[in-house]
């Protein structure tokens, strides 16, 4: 029998964004659970609240069976036949790109006063993205992440530093968790690079050189977490690889992983300016797993892979994340330090260090240097791979662990 993680962060904003006269759109990466999300836990929700099964239209776009209703004017004609009295229906489509003239097919369904509709959509004819651009003020975005940690943990138990170490390694695609090898793991994420991934780019953007990509694909991954930017790959690959591949090409093919929901662009930010620096950028993966994946499970070092989960954690609680950089003068220098987040959310900042460890006073100094020259009044937090108890030190700095973070979402407002 599968396991079911509830997914309740996600099922909730669902539910809050109920009859709000907007779509309801579900992004995210391949194989994150966007369709179990919908056509399980959602409709779920709907039954156990008194909705009749008859007023929830369901409609896998990608079935075979419903080849037919691909077409704009036959499932219109389909949904209409369908809402018989003035009840409120729910409409959920399933890779929605599916059909024909699918933007027209939604603003029909926007004027239907009695639907509330949620569509999906993520292959290379279509990504989700694309719906969000097309229904700005009429869309409500909701982005599914892969499992978090505390998805994993909250729903197996057991020893959470083993958890964390098969997490580390292989990821939170939901597949992930029916497969009962270490090998099996490796291999379904192979599958799914080359098969699900790498297919719909090749597709989406009539991609004629996919080794090229692939390589390009392999350099971020190695470097999650380093600093860079189209000039410097393209340097990269002058010096390392023996290969010619220009900027403009390096910029396009970062884009189509971005658009792919595989990678997520961070931002350099002046904390002491106040203004975002356009120079270099940080890049993460949406799901580890497919880092690893893509090196074959040869670099999986465990403190660059905890600050990406980090980031990816708290990205997936809303908050905007940026690289901070602020300057250390010397009578000799000036040199920048870096803060690896600066999380923001409406009126509220942390400036966070992501440390795996800090074994003497030398690299305690080194991960506090630069939050000791930020002089306003926002938190300032290390996170350590340790399992310890949170505590304030002598410099007024919040230092907690990484189970404390991941498992607590709380954490870090309470402080």
């Amino acid at each position: 029998m599968a396991m079911i993680i509830k997914r309740d962060y996600y099922l909730q904003q669902l539910i809050s964004s109920k009859s709000n006269n907007l779509i309801k759109i579900v992004t995210g990466i391949r194989r994150s659970g966007k369709s179990f999300l919908l056509f399980n836990l959602f409709h779920n929700h709907l039954i156990e609240t008194g909705i009749s099964e008859d007023h929830i239209i369901e409609i896998a776009l990608d079935d075979r069976l419903n080849k037919n209703l691909r077409d704009p004017d036959v499932i219109l004609q389909h949904i209409h036949e369908r809402i018989v009295d003035d009840r409120l229906y729910y409409i959920i489509l399933d890779e929605v790109q599916m059909i024909d003239e699918f933007t027209d097919v939604l603003n029909s369904l926007l004027h239907i006063r009695n639907a509330d509709v949620y569509v999906t959509g993520s292959n290379s004819k279509f990504l989700s993205k694309d719906v969000v651009t097309e229904f700005r003020g009429r869309g409500d975005e909701i982005h599914l992440f892969p499992l978090s940690f505390a998805e994993l943990y909250n729903s197996i138990g057991g020893d959470k530093f083993e958890l964390w170490k098969s997490y580390y390694t292989y990821g939170g695609l939901p597949g992930i968790l029916e497969l009962d090898s270490e090998k099996k793991k490796a291999a379904y994420l192979h599958s799914l690079h080359e098969t699900v991934y790498l297919k719909d780019i090749i597709e989406r953007n009539n991609l004629k050189n996919s080794e090229e990509f692939m390589e390009l694909m392999r350099v971020m991954a190695s470097c999650i977490g380093s600093p860079c930017n189209p000039s410097k790959l393209e340097n990269t690959f002058k010096s390392v690889k023996n290969e010619t591949l220009d900027r403009k090409t390096i910029s396009k093919y970062l884009s189509y992983m971005e658009d792919a929901f595989l990678i997520e662009k961070s931002m350099r930010y002046d904390i002491k300016g106040r203004k975002h620096i356009g120079t270099l950028s940080k890049y993460y993966f949406q799901d580890i797993g497919l880092r690893n994946a893509l090196l074959n499970f040869r670099q999986v070092e465990e403190n660059h892979i905890m600050e990406n989960v980090i980031y990816n954690e708290l990205r997936l609680r809303g908050f905007c994340v940026d690289v901070g950089m602020v300057e250390a003068r010397t009578a000799k220098e000036r040199k920048q330090l870096e803060v690896d987040f600066v999380a923001n959310m409406a009126d509220r900042r942390y400036y966070i260090q992501s440390a795996f460890a800090m074994p003497d006073d030398d690299k305690r100094e080194q991960e506090c240097a630069s939050l000791k020259r930020i002089d306003d009044s926002f938190k300032k937090i290390i996170i350590m791979r340790d399992d310890i108890k949170p505590y304030h030190d002598n410099n007024g700095f919040y230092i907690v662990g990484l189970m404390d973070f991941l498992l607590k979402p709380d954490l870090i407002e309470q402080l």
